[in-house]
């Protein structure tokens, strides 16, 4: 099973699409590793800088319809290959995020009042993020301050996470 702790990457905005995670343009590469150094490259966003944010970090953190526009696995990937297993959103598109757990990776949806909290508590202090999978909750750590949430996602979703991904669930039961 994938880690699902790390450095928060806290990308507040909403309708980040696939071709802002991944650009088009890389597609044509034959390999899930060939991604790595170009998530999130063409993301406008006041603050980030994709050189900068992306190697420290474990997790994203996120607004509303992440993941939206073209559909395409090399999306997730690109996640995968950075080591950023987690995306934590008010809402995502349907097929990233089917996508994500299929990849044996986690696209957690929080209540957007929950996603305004922590963007306000945490964004822009170095915050950690430990997942509890068997109890559903995550905490959030930066400095002296820690808070836990709740968290839910569906029995077939942790089964896919727990296996690794859509193969190796399949491998174990068909």
């Amino acid at each position: 099973m994938k880690s699902f702790n790390g450095k928060v990457l806290f990308l507040d905005r909403s309708d980040i699409n696939t071709d802002e995670i991944i650009p088009a343009r890389y597609l044509t590469e034959i390999t899930k590793e060939a991604l790595t150094p170009y998530l999130l490259e063409d993301l406008e966003l006041a603050g980030f800088d994709a050189k900068r944010d992306i190697a420290p970090a474990g997790a994203v953190m996120t607004r509303a319809n992440f993941g939206c526009g073209s559909s395409r696995e090399h999306a997730p990937w690109a996640f995968e290959m950075n080591a950023m297993n987690i995306v934590i959103g008010e809402s995502f598109a349907r097929i990233f995020k089917q996508n994500m757990f299929n990849c044996g990776m986690m696209a957690v949806e929080l209540a957007p009042a929950v996603i305004d909290d922590l963007m306000a508590r945490f964004s822009g202090r170095e915050t950690e993020l430990s997942t509890d999978l068997a109890t559903g909750v995550f905490r959030f750590t930066a400095g002296d301050e820690s808070l836990e949430v709740p968290f839910e996602i569906s029995e077939f979703d942790r089964a896919l996470v727990e296996a690794g991904g859509w193969v190796g669930y399949a491998d174990t039961h068909y």
